[in-house]
């Protein structure tokens, strides 16, 4: 049985309230979630048309959830929104925080919502390109902070990167992926600080070379997205990819796979390419993606990306492990 589906979204960390600092689309996204696992969700977003935004998130998110079976103990109503981010957090027994990745906006909301804290309640930051270390330096005592970085859309896909470090207290990181498993999460532990951390290091890794592949023309943009979707992301959807390298080999596993294909998979990562994102790249990209974007709006192509993964998501739900 998988994490997610051992909580099966009954409150068993004790947490009835949840505060959601950011109402952009992470914070929208998450806020879905712990609505759905029966949280009351204060929201705190200086904009004034953040409410309005939030709440037209939840109705669009709660049918994709409830499909999923995760909205059995949910109410979408049980949202509240406070113009004060210090009213957000009062009562909560875990924040979490999504503002835009500014280190001033983060330490000034910090320095606001410290005071008050309740003694156990956990924040935890969504941030993706700040490092646990920037974040405590907004902190008189960081030691309930930590990384609880999603992978979005995070009401539906399950990963969060959890982290803690030498300044944090002991437990928290584990009360912390305890948790986001109680609301449906899978988790894992950033053991060291790293720019983009775990996910979005692989992901950076894959677009490297998909783009190397088009810019020397191997390849369009069109079918190098094929091949990633139809090849490869169907099976790391099921298993990681040093698993499903262990079952390559047949039954000499992992060791037989490496005697067997080292000198193949050194000399391709000899020949891995080092693009950048410049201009003519980018354009290239753009130009490349038109068959796909041209006709269809942005959401909707959202709308049909969240379909497939819901479908994906609750076929794995139950299969388990």
């Amino acid at each position: 049985m998988s994490p997610s589906e051992s909580t099966a979204h009954t409150p068993t960390s004790g947490i009835t309230r949840v505060a959601g600092l950011g109402g952009g689309v992470i914070g929208q996204s998450w806020t879905a979630l712990f609505l759905a696992a029966g949280m009351s969700v204060a929201v705190h977003d200086p904009d004034p048309q953040a409410e309005a935004r939030v709440r037209k998130a939840v109705d669009s998110a709660w049918p994709v959830l409830t499909r999923l079976g995760l909205t059995e103990h949910g109410r979408p109503d049980d949202l509240h929104f406070c113009h004060d981010a210090r009213a957000a957090v009062e009562g909560a027994g875990f924040v979490q925080e999504s503002v835009p990745e500014r280190i001033g906006i983060k330490h000034d909301l910090y320095a606001a919502i410290e005071p008050a804290l309740d003694a156990e309640t956990i924040v935890a930051s969504s941030a993706s390109g700040l490092t646990l270390s920037q974040l405590q330096a907004g902190w008189r005592n960081p030691g309930r902070l930590v990384l609880g970085h999603p992978f979005n859309p995070p009401h539906l896909i399950p990963l969060v990167e959890v982290m803690g470090n030498d300044r944090t207290d002991q437990a928290v990181v584990g009360r912390a992926r305890a948790f986001y498993e109680t609301v449906g999460k899978v988790t894992i532990e950033v053991r060291r600080e790293f720019p983009g951390h775990v996910a979005n290091r692989l992901q950076a890794a894959v677009w490297r070379e998909a783009i190397h592949l088009v810019n020397e023309g191997v390849a369009s943009v069109e079918d190098v997205d094929t091949a990633v979707a139809a090849g490869p992301g169907l099976r790391w959807a099921a298993m990681g990819p040093t698993a499903l390298f262990h079952l390559g080999a047949g039954e000499g596993g992992l060791a037989a796979f490496c005697e067997r294909y080292a000198d193949s998979f050194n000399r391709w990562f000899d020949d891995l390419g080092r693009p950048h994102l410049d201009e003519p790249t980018a354009r290239r990209l753009v130009d490349g993606l038109r068959p796909l974007s041209e006709g269809h709006t942005v959401e909707e192509l959202s709308r049909r990306r969240d379909a497939l993964l819901t479908e994906l998501i609750a076929l794995t739900r139950k299969a388990g492990p």
